[in-house]
């Protein structure tokens, strides 16, 4: 409604982040394929982490993850990354798959390689771990991928260009850098992936939309029991944005409230922005969550709005580093090294 154009699934973007993985390492191993010692079974593992890493991703990808589950399922603690693990493991056994153990497991461990507290079971071409999910700064092809993707669907400017990273980058200690003078298109990387949630992601009524697909697959959970198929893969696999359709075209009662929300969607009678406000930098350690019970309190008396009437979206854009520049550590590495430089000079 707010990007019409923007209509790709996740499937072009799987497809696009294996076509990508697979030119990244087929680029190192042409490079340093020797020096890294660069077999088939590397390039096979990352092209397969590529291709699978959001096969978990429920109906409307992270909206399912981060505003419907924590709605039904209080304090649940679920993510679409360990969900892909489940996935493939049913895919394998329920198409008789002949793959090999160890590959499995490595292209599991890519997958889930930018979660917090996960580790690989070999520190072995740790660089090759770097290349779907990069957990160590956040530049992989991933974000490649859906930032080119998304800007050109939402016929935005992009000025970052991947393909200058995949040029130049190479393997240092067990890393994989890129050349000095490129800093400037990582950091293009990092403030096009925060434009794009500040103009398209959270956009006021991109949210409001949301976050009314959400009311309806919440009213709706009770009769479909969608919940229920979140740990079972044999029918997970079954649920996707067309829940929408099957709302709508129901005529059972007890979808009559979800049917009544996805109308008023169609009618573009959608919920209404009231007010935002940015939490200043200094401020944002001590801010909690603001809840629709916050707003309700704080009325005057003249207003007579109920905690259901309020929806608040609490959000978080930064540089993928939280309040850290993603580029203070390349700045403090090369600091050290033009200070080591100057001092050999001075020998």
């Amino acid at each position: 409604m707010v990007y019409p154009g923007a209509v790709h699934s996740r499937f072009e973007h799987s497809l696009g982040v294996y076509w990508l993985a697979s030119d990244a390492v087929h680029k190192l191993k042409t490079y340093q394929g020797q020096e890294l010692g660069i077999e088939s079974f590397d390039v096979q593992t990352v092209k397969l982490a590529g291709l699978l890493h959001d096969v978990g991703h429920g109906p409307f990808s992270h909206m399912f993850e981060r505003e419907f589950l924590p709605r039904v399922r209080d304090g649940i603690k679920w993510s679409h990354e360990d969900m892909s693990l489940k996935m493939i493991d049913y895919i394998v056994d329920e198409h008789s798959i002949d793959i090999d153990s160890g590959t499995l497991k490595k292209v599991k461990e890519m997958i889930v390689a930018s979660e917090e507290g996960k580790s690989v079971s070999s520190k072995e071409k740790q660089f090759l771990y770097d290349i779907v999910a990069n957990g160590r700064n956040g530049i992989d092809v991933d974000k490649f991928d859906y930032i080119e993707r998304d800007t050109r669907a939402c016929g935005l400017g992009c000025n970052f260009q991947f393909q200058r990273l995949m040029e130049t980058m190479r393997v240092i200690d067990n890393e994989i850098c890129y050349r000095a003078k490129e800093y400037l298109t990582i950091h293009k990387l990092f403030s096009t992936r925060a434009d794009l949630h500040r103009t398209v992601y959270t956009h006021p009524k991109v949210k409001a939309i949301e976050l009314m697909v959400v009311d309806a697959l919440i009213k709706a959970n009770d009769y479909l029991q969608i919940d229920s198929l979140i740990n079972e893969p044999a029918q997970y696999w079954m649920l996707d944005d067309t829940i929408v359709k099957t709302i709508e075209t129901s005529t059972h009662q007890d979808l009559e409230e979800s049917r009544n929300l996805i109308r008023r969607i169609r009618r573009r009678d959608i919920y209404q922005f009231c007010n935002e406000f940015a939490v200043p930098k200094e401020n944002l350690e001590y801010f909690k969550n603001v809840t629709a019970q916050d707003i309700i309190c704080s009325q005057n008396s003249d207003a007579q709005l109920n905690e259901e009437d309020v929806i608040v979206t609490n959000v978080k854009i930064d540089l993928t580093s939280g309040r850290n520049n993603p580029l203070e550590r390349y700045f403090r590495i090369l600091g050290l090294l033009l200070l080591m430089i100057s001092c050999s000079c001075d020998d």
